[in-house]
């Protein structure tokens, strides 16, 4: 996802959750902290999925965004 620009990569995260069955992650590697991401999904996606913190900073945030069932 690095070289993307900013504004293509939300939609092609959540075009990847999209294509998750329940019960299956992903796993968000980031430069900065992703935290933006969390709140539109927040927003857009309130009670499907889980959001855990594997890495946080300073150099790498990596984060498991998982599908839960509805």
């Amino acid at each position: 996802m690095y070289g993307r620009s900013p504004r293509d990569r939300h939609p092609l995260i959540f075009q990847t959750f999209e294509g998750l069955a329940p019960g299956e992650a992903m796993i968000l590697v980031n430069d900065h902290e992703p935290r933006p991401l969390y709140y539109q999904f927040s927003v857009e996606r309130a009670d499907e999925f889980t959001w855990t913190y594997l890495e946080a900073g300073p150099e790498v945030w990596r984060v498991q965004i998982e599908k839960v069932a509805p």
